[in-house]
């Protein structure tokens, strides 16, 4: 259970700040440090992305280190589109009986983090987080917001992270390989790939996120010269985690497919009932 005690009269925004119990954030903390240790270059973090309490408890009995939210998938779950279409109060919600379902640590996908992703953070931490994907594309239309811009918003960020006392996972996501006609064979891409991570680690991220990068080789070309540990997505395609641990990579995520296949199994079976 997580309990909460009201602080003084709010000074932010005319609302009441909340702060964690002693207990409650000591426990936080210690998963927090456990999930920071679990980004290993060669020994990857792997994660079977969740999308509520359900899952949280389905993975969760197969022993993994940790657990991550899909936002395609939760936003999918509640019948929605992905790109901030749910609303952020029903996400934190989702957020705080996934963290109440699964004693893990768990990292959420708050896409580009809301209106303001400082604040959006700090309501993850207060649910039980312990880390985040951060976008640095808009939700509307998947274009790439200017360097500059994003590393102010995960300063912000950092900076409200930081002020709650856990030392949250920061893992900056870059669609630069998203973006219409991209091909991760554009040495191009892979530099400025390279530039946002320079700037995004000043800025206090933790970690750098690549989807839609996917030839090993390239992979393991920015895993040498990234300044913070390199996430990767699988695809359905892919090799398994340990050819990426070859590369360098210190984390890799399956994003939304374990619902695509949850969904497919439902719908398999359910086809296979009527039929009869």
């Amino acid at each position: 259970m997580i309990f909460w005690t009201r602080s003084p009269p709010a000074i932010r925004d005319s609302k009441p700040i909340f702060r964690l119990t002693r207990l409650k954030m000591t426990d936080q903390k210690t998963k927090a440090e456990q999930f920071r240790a679990l980004h290993v270059a060669g020994k990857p973090l792997v994660l079977f992305n969740i999308w509520d309490a359900g899952s949280a408890r389905a993975v969760a009995s197969t022993k993994p280190a940790a657990l991550a939210t899909s936002s395609w998938a939760v936003a999918a779950a509640h019948g929605l589109a992905d790109g901030e279409k749910l609303a952020l109060d029903l996400v934190i919600a989702n957020l705080q009986r996934i963290v109440v379902a699964a004693d893990l640590p768990v990292s959420i996908d708050i896409e580009s983090g809301y209106d303001d992703p400082a604040q959006t953070i700090e309501r993850t931490i207060e649910a039980g987080a312990v880390g985040c994907n951060i976008e640095d594309s808009f939700p509307h239309d998947g274009t790439l917001r200017e360097i500059s811009e994003q590393a102010a918003r995960i300063r912000r960020a950092r900076q409200a992270a930081d002020a709650t006392g856990i030392p949250y996972f920061i893992n900056a996501r870059t669609d630069v390989f998203f973006q219409k006609g991209a091909s991760d064979s554009d040495v191009s891409l892979l530099q400025s790939v390279i530039e946002r991570a320079h700037a995004y680690a000043e800025a206090g991220a933790d970690g750098l996120f690549v989807p839609g990068l996917v030839t090993i080789e390239r992979i393991a070309q920015l895993a040498a010269v990234s300044p913070l540990p390199v996430n990767v997505m699988l695809g359905a395609n892919s090799p398994g985690p340990d050819a990426f641990a070859k590369a360098g990579v210190a984390r890799v995520s399956y994003g939304p497919m374990p619902y695509l296949l949850t969904m497919k199994g439902l719908e398999d079976a359910g086809g296979h009932i009527f039929k009869e």
